[in-house]
């Protein structure tokens, strides 16, 4: 079953990077991941489609917010600014299966 990932950001640009680079990461090992990215401000326009959401490190201050966007089933996961500030994919989609419990 696929898992839907939408990344966020503030305007969508870097989450964008980091999602190309996580698709990379994800097709090397072989994963069934669905991973979009999009400016924080469109989130409610995807809330019925992800089953995780990632937020940029900078936009921590919006974390609690996010949560009480979504439902309860999504996953929600504040990205680490040491694998974000290099847009490391592979780091990214690490910390998103220890997350999701699919190691």
């Amino acid at each position: 079953m696929t898992t839907r990932v939408l990344l966020v950001c503030g305007s969508g640009a870097s989450s964008g990077f980091m999602a190309a680079n996580m698709r990379k990461a994800a097709k090397k090992r072989d994963l069934d991941l669905k991973i979009q990215a999009r400016s924080e401000s469109e989130l409610e326009n995807y809330l019925n489609e992800i089953d995780v959401l990632m937020i940029g490190p900078h936009l921590a201050y919006l974390e609690d917010e996010m949560k009480d966007l979504v439902s309860d089933k999504v996953k929600v996961i504040l990205m680490n600014a040491d694998y974000y500030s290099i847009l490391d994919g592979s780091k990214a989609v690490d910390h998103l299966l220890n997350v999701i419990g699919d190691k």
